[in-house]
């Protein structure tokens, strides 16, 4: 069967969250208490998904992969990066499980959710990363994702910024 990706159901979220965490997994390095934090936000679908749109690719009724598209507000509990800009989508929690990397799973997430930014009128997408994500930066520059302002936070960890027109 093909790959089916579009918006999940209820009854995916876990699934989803789950798949989604288990990607990032590979991250974290000894010492990343924070990152554990960030698995546990990560599988959590069900407290975001009333406010974000959550992209899944499903194969044969199993979720694959999993990304959270931010249309109307951020999922951020900071109130300086909570809300988007005009015009802006931010997607973020992209993942693929370990298992089935290597199939172009991660480009169809994005591709569905550059197409229902688009649908929802807008005009550019946003997204967040780490020097650690090589694979996913490197696929975020072929889409045409361009390098912006990073964000330092005061423990010194970098978030890479990058940006693309619809």
């Amino acid at each position: 069967m093909p790959i089916e990706v579009r918006r999940a159901v209820p009854e995916e979220y876990d699934e989803a969250g789950r798949v989604t965490a288990l990607a990032y997994r590979e991250f974290i390095r000894d010492g990343d208490d924070d990152w554990e934090d960030y698995l546990r936000h990560i599988a959590d679908v069900p407290s975001r998904a009333d406010r974000t749109t959550i992209v899944v690719a499903v194969e044969n009724r199993r979720v694959l992969g999993s990304a959270t598209l931010e249309l109307e507000g951020r999922v951020d509990d900071e109130e300086d990066h909570r809300r988007l800009e005009p015009g802006e989508s931010h997607v973020r929690m992209l993942g693929v499980d370990p298992s089935v990397r290597r199939r172009g799973i991660a480009r169809m997430l994005m591709e569905a959710c550059m197409e229902a930014a688009r649908e929802a009128g807008k005009t550019f997408m946003t997204l967040n990363t780490t020097q650690r994500m090589k694979t996913a930066r490197a696929m975020y520059e072929t889409l045409g994702f361009e390098r912006g302002e990073d964000r330092v936070f005061p423990d010194g960890f970098v978030l890479l910024s990058y940006s693309r027109r619809l």
